[in-house]
């Protein structure tokens, strides 16, 4: 039948359409094995000195577990989270170029916020606020800094970065990750952490680079590699020092050279001892220096040295007149009616009419500080209208 295909031409024509459209394992991007393991090791030793920065923060023990290094795209995300998530978005600004994200689960970011403000870390409920993410922030841009210090420590070189930024995602309504970061759009390294915060946080830290970035790392990690090959090299190989062979007939030449010199020396000897001992006399009279008989040595007395004892002259006026140039130095006198400590959610609760309780009792003596220096107690009274202080006790 004419203008009609037959059932081989259709499979044909299907299965180029197929082929046209499905890109290969070989067409990704992807790292080598030594890029891999570079990555892996910078970013444990980065995430263990942020670590030590997230416990002082939370006041928890922080134990962040070896780096998993994969490659992921944006629908391995969409797949794994299912809640909203906190991404993190760091760029540096000095010695490297490019940026990373990190990736916190919404309920890890409510914990420890609370552990920083504060609290027990118990209470995550509710919706992150624009609070949360200030904080959290603060606490990536400190934990991102120790790593950075690590890291510009291993590079040899300054690495600082940019106040990182904190957004809400809710991974299931983004469709397109390139509206978070361009390099999401594509395939991406994926660097997942098992995080440990005390008995609150069992979960995984996520830390997304972008192929160049992490390509730049491995470089730069390369080159500090080869440099401390070289100074291990240099320093573990010495040098060889060069051995000289004698040279038999050099030797018999140098032999009879010596001993031609020496005859001519004792022959000249006899000759030669008078002058030299006229010219060491005219050489001692021109010095201003006699010249003693053979055989006589002069005496030298000798005693040991004697110094003056060390007495105080000083009199009582004279210190007196000292201290009366100190007399007109002004002094910050400063009264403490009593100290207490509050946690930061306390603070955010003051308002007018807030109480706050101190840790001195009514009636008893309050302190008296000279340039912060604790001196005296003693008692409130009012002065017409002032307030005043009757000093009671002095501090030896």
């Amino acid at each position: 039948m004419d203008g009609m295909l037959s059932q081989e031409e259709i499979n044909a024509l299907l299965n180029g359409m197929g082929t046209e459209n499905v890109e290969t394992a070989a067409d990704l991007e992807s790292l080598t094995d030594s890029e891999i393991d570079a990555l892996g090791e910078m970013s444990n030793i980065s995430m263990g000195t942020a670590a030590t920065t997230l416990s002082s923060l939370v006041n928890q023990k922080v134990t962040i577990t070896t780096p998993k290094v994969c490659y992921a795209e944006w629908e391995d995300l969409l797949s794994a989270y299912d809640r909203p998530c906190v991404f993190i978005q760091i760029y540096y600004k000095d010695g490297l170029d490019g940026n990373n994200i990190l990736v916190l689960k919404e309920k890890d970011v409510k914990i420890i916020t609370d552990l920083m403000m504060g609290g027990d870390g118990i209470n995550s409920e509710g919706e992150l606020t624009e609070l949360h993410l200030s904080a959290i922030s603060e606490a990536m841009n400190q934990m991102m800094g120790s790593a950075s210090t690590s890291l510009s420590a291993m590079l040899e070189k300054k690495v600082d970065i940019t106040p990182p930024v904190s957004s809400i995602v809710d991974l299931p309504e983004v469709i397109d990750g390139g509206d978070i970061a361009e390099f999401l759009k594509s395939r991406f390294v994926k660097v997942s952490f098992r995080m440990v915060i005390g008995d609150l946080v069992d979960s995984e830290l996520m830390q997304l680079y972008p192929f160049d970035f992490a390509r730049d790392l491995y470089e730069q990690f390369m080159k500090y590699t080869e440099t401390e090959t070289k100074a291990a090299d240099g320093y573990s190989k010495p040098k060889k020092e060069k051995t000289v062979t004698p040279d038999p007939e050099q030797d018999s030449n140098n032999n009879s050279f010596t001993q031609d010199i020496g005859k001519n020396m004792n022959m000249q000897t006899p000759q030669m001892q008078p002058q030299m001992a006229q010219m060491q006399g005219m050489s001692l009279q021109g010095m201003g220096m006699q010249q003693l008989p053979q055989g006589m040595v002069q005496n030298v007395n000798i005693a040991p040295a004697q110094f003056q004892p060390f007495v105080n002259t000083g009199s009582p006026l004279l210190q007196t007149e000292n201290i009366d140039l100190l007399l007109d130095v002004p002094l910050e006198v400063t009264v403490e009616l009593g100290r207490t400590s509050k946690s930061i959610r306390e603070i955010l609760d003051f308002s007018p009419g807030t109480i706050v309780e101190l840790n001195r009792l009514a009636g008893e003596p309050i302190d008296v500080l000279v340039n912060g220096k604790y001196v005296a107690k003693g008692e409130v009274v009012v002065i017409e209208e002032a307030f005043g202080i009757r000093v009671t006790d002095i501090i030896k």
